[in-house]
């Protein structure tokens, strides 16, 4: 980046960045006059792969982003990938997901999902811990290059994400030292970037955000104002409203890569024996090679796939393009039903739709593209990079919010319609699907036994006529109720839905005015207290001298990585070329000797494990050929 991309911030004035915290890789950006942009790391380099790296014997943290997600395959067990899908569920809501990742899940609080690290007497990460070290680490980008602190964020998430996930998204945003003053949802993002500088009257629009592991489809309508009023003023603003969405928060890149790792699995069984088992390293390993083919066939017609099995056995096969899109048909078949939904919640055809958006690295699959061509039968809007739009359209956000840019209003909706549970196991619906927010309604109910004190209010979201079809986001008692005979209390309920999708709930009786109310915190995300200490942690963490943090971190780095390169280099060593073990034993030795000082040069420190971890790519290449051949 430029120079001129720089921020120029007068003395005092606090940033609020834009962060797409993704599947697959993560962005912060910034926009101000000049526009939005992305905010890049020291390398330059824009995504900030959604990986993170722990130490098995300590728990802790030890790589984040490339560094984690270039050596998976020799640490299947310590490195966390997708987390975003575990987000504010369930261990049974993610157990399809369990076979495909090489880390271990088990139960915490409330039966939520939970990643452990070092086996049974190991720590326990709640995602959000995890994905606060992805946050913390995008912060500490911003801030190298505002060169000052940044503490708020607009954070954006899949639009049919609940309110548990919403939440969990908003306490990891807290953990990583970040109060997250706005949460919008992803397609909407991507229509705000879209439309800036890009003034073609008043539209409707589809968006299409495919990524790694969501889906989102919203429909939206565009309007723009071209000024002229008094005084001559033309510069006019920008109205974006949220129409219908829908969404499928388990539909994404990551299960296309799982059906080649099936396909290449059950090959390799049907060929070579089906009691063949594949460990963790072997299956990331798969899942690389996987992903590889698939980016690989959105450019060609083909890829070959080469794996070494060891006793002279060999795995080799071309995947085709047509093959992957028969494959991938009933994944894409599911994309399209959801369009198929948000038409019909929008009360639309698609000859109304001027323009589809597609965001999202899957969307760069040809099958998606065509696809969703057919479908709308409307031209594609792919000139923004699909990684990169989402992130852009949350610093758009984010400069409306600081006053920064005056001429856009945003207007979202509600995902999932909002009630609570009446006689019967009945529900009745305060807030509908698709409502514009902020939103506010309320309802009067009455009791259904005579002398009755006190009343439950059980809160649920879904689209189902019934409770056990629909989500409980949490319940509260209204207590002290004078007794009356059945149906004489008046209880008015209020559901209150503020900017950033947050439900709070209210009950009051009007003959007593006796209250109560209760801000919707799901089963699924943290509870106060672990907030609480997770934020305490983080602001102690914040505090440490940064100069000193460093060198921990690299410290802990340089470590890790010779720890690795010595495994590697006595495993595949007297195999390899004299003058390159000798250009790695070399640049090890630099490192070494910036660990043995006290106060070393942290910028230096740096560079030296940098060419350490460069010269030392192609061993670590050959030492993973030599696992897969071991394992197998």
């Amino acid at each position: 980046m430029s120079p001129s991309d720089k921020p120029n911030l007068p003395p005092g004035v606090d940033p609020i960045i834009g962060i797409d915290l993704g599947t697959t890789n993560s962005l912060v950006a910034w926009c101000d006059e000049r526009g939005p942009r992305i905010i890049p790391d020291e390398q330059g380099r824009n995504l900030l792969p959604s990986v993170v790296r722990f130490d098995a014997k300590t728990g802790q943290a030890t790589a984040v982003g490339h560094a984690a997600r270039d050596h998976a395959v020799e640490y299947p067990r310590e490195t966390v990938f997708s987390v975003k899908r575990l987000m504010g569920r369930g261990l049974e809501d993610v157990r399809g997901e369990l076979a495909y990742l090489p880390y271990e899940v088990v139960a915490g609080e409330h039966n939520t999902a939970r990643v452990r690290i070092g086996g049974e007497s190991g720590r326990v990460y709640s995602p959000q811990e995890i994905s606060a070290i992805i946050l913390r680490e995008l912060k500490a980008r911003a801030e190298a290059w505002f060169g000052r602190p940044v503490r708020r964020a607009v954070v954006t998430v899949p639009a049919y994400f609940d309110d548990a996930q919403r939440q969990a998204t908003r306490d990891a945003g807290r953990i990583a030292g970040l109060d997250v003053v706005r949460i919008v949802n992803e397609p909407t993002a991507a229509a705000l970037a879209y439309n800036l500088g890009q003034k073609h009257g008043d539209s409707t629009v589809a968006v299409f955000d495919l990524g790694g592991g969501t889906f989102d489809v919203s429909i939206l309508r565009m309007q723009h104002t071209d000024g002229g009023g008094a005084g001559g003023d033309s510069s006019g603003g920008d109205a974006n409203q949220v129409l219908a969405t829908s969404g499928d928060t388990h539909l994404g890149g990551d299960d296309v890569d799982r059906m080649i790792v099936e396909l290449i699995q059950g090959e390799i069984r049907q060929e070579f024996g089906e009691s063949l088992s594949f460990p963790p390293a072997t299956r990331q390993a798969f899942r690389t090679f996987a992903e590889a083919a698939k980016i690989r066939l959105s450019q060609e017609r083909s890829a070959p796939i080469e794996v070494e099995l060891g006793q002279g056995r060999v795995y080799r096969r071309t995947l085709t393009r047509e093959e992957l899109e028969a494959m991938a048909g009933p994944w894409a078949a599911r994309a399209l039903a959801c369009c198929a939904s948000v038409m019909r919640s929008s009360k639309l055809k698609t000859e109304d739709i001027e323009r589809v958006v597609m965001v999202g690295g899957s969307t760069r699959m040809p099958i998606v593209r065509e696809r969703v061509s057919e479908f709308f039968g409307a031209e594609l809007y792919t000139a923004l990079n699909p990684d990169e739009v989402v992130a852009l359209g949350a610093a758009v956000q984010a400069s409306i919010l600081a006053g920064i840019n005056r001429g856009m209003l945003l207007l979202d909706v509600i995902p999932l319609s909002l009630g609570i549970e009446t006689m019967g196991g009945a529900v009745a619906k305060l807030i509908t699907a698709n409502t514009t927010i902020p939103a506010r309604a309320t309802e009067k109910f009455s009791t259904y036994a005579d002398g009755q004190t006190n009343v439950k209010i059980h809160v649920l979201q879904g689209e189902r006529e019934l409770v056990k079809d629909c989500r409980s986001l949490g319940q509260f008692e209204l207590r002290g109720i004078p007794p009356m005979p059945a149906g004489l209390p008046k209880i008015e309920v209020t559901f209150l839905v503020d900017a950033n999708g947050v439900l709070n709930v209210s009950a009051v009786e009007r003959r007593s005015e006796k209250t109560a109310k209760i801000q919707i915190v799901p089963n699924h995300g943290l509870t106060q207290e672990e907030v609480r200490r997770m934020e305490a942690d983080s602001l102690a963490y914040a505090q440490e001298d940064m100069t000193e943090h460093r060198l921990i971190d690299l410290r802990n780095q340089a470590r890790l990585d010779l720890r690795a390169i010595e495994r590697q280099l006595a495993k595949v060593g007297g195999a390899m070329d004299g003058a390159y073990r000798q250009e790695i034993e070399q640049k090890m030795e630099a490192v070494r000797g910036y660990l043995s000082q006290p106060q070393p040069d942290a910028e230096a420190f740096a560079a030296a494990l940098t060419t350490m971890d460069h010269a030392t790519v192609r061993l670590a290449e050959i030492a993973i050929a030599k696992t897969l051949r071991e394992t197998m």
